[in-house]
């Protein structure tokens, strides 16, 4: 017998190998995450009871109530003005906490009611390399930061124009382009289409649906919230007591008259065509 044939026409047995399944990516973390969050002013006014809000990537959500319902108290503790007086508050995946708090602000982007409270160097070219500037770009890098915000609200050719020079609409174009420049996780609007005329009302919006980033807005707009927002949350007495659809929420008249939220005299939610996000 042959012991070389014998090992050639031997059955060959194989080991099956065993591989571990790969997990699934994990899902990016939302842009903001606020859990039980309360605070009280010094004087002893409880603005917020236990606020619990996740907003995903992407969104826009429309921050609805009356006045003194807690919304400033709520947006001023995203990018660290006011501390918990419990709970927390996360954005994209990064706590708000001291330790974090350059990194935070620069994530979370706050667009005032007044852009004049966010305009005040000779040019619009400096005020928007503001922000970019005292992070630390320079040259090229910064020069582009400028014009890429500025074309994302259709103000590049007014960089050298002083804002004061400006109507109010492209005033507030280029305080959105100061927040923009810095590459922000979440935009954050008060009351953006406040004292604008139909049409710069029209532009901002294009403008802002066009973008790219996380938005929360502020407003007591309606139709404007129901324009630009397919989600809307409203805060009534420092808690959250509803959460949903912009145009279910607007169309639930008991809600709106609980928490005095009124639409203009004979406009119909239900009857808009809401545009794609």
């Amino acid at each position: 017998m042959d012991p070389l044939n014998d090992r050639a026409t031997a059955p060959v047995t194989t080991t099956p190998v065993t591989t571990a399944p790969v997990p699934p990516p994990e899902a990016p973390a939302p842009s903001l995450e606020v859990a039980g969050l309360a605070y009280a002013y010094p004087d002893g006014h409880q603005a917020l009871y236990g606020v619990d809000l996740t907003v995903a990537r992407g969104e826009r959500v429309a921050l609805l109530g009356p006045n003194g319902a807690g919304k400033t108290t709520l947006v001023l503790h995203l990018n660290g003005i006011l501390t918990p007086g419990a709970g927390t508050v996360t954005v994209a995946g990064l706590p708000v906490t001291r330790r974090h708090l350059a990194e935070v602000r620069r994530r979370v982007g706050i667009v005032f009611q007044d852009p004049d409270d966010q305009l005040f160097m000779p040019t619009v070219r400096e005020d928007v390399a503001f922000g970019p500037a005292a992070a630390g770009l320079r040259g090229a890098e910064l020069a582009a930061r400028v014009t890429e915000a500025l074309g994302r609200v259709g103000m590049a050719e007014y960089a050298g124009r002083p804002p004061h020079h400006l109507s109010f609409g492209q005033r507030r174009r280029v305080a959105v382009a100061t927040v923009l420049a810095m590459h922000p996780e979440i935009l954050v609007l008060d009351e953006p289409s406040s004292n604008l005329d139909p049409a710069s009302r029209r532009e901002l919006a294009d403008i802002l649906r066009a973008l790219d980033v996380t938005v929360l807005m502020v407003t007591h707009d309606l139709p404007y919230a129901l324009e630009l927002c397919p989600r809307a949350v409203v805060l009534s007495d420092g808690v959250i007591t509803a959460d949903g659809p912009t145009q279910h929420l607007l169309s639930d008249t008991e809600l709106m008259t609980a928490h005095r939220l009124e639409l203009p005299f004979g406009f119909d939610p239900r009857s808009v065509t809401i545009p794609t996000p």
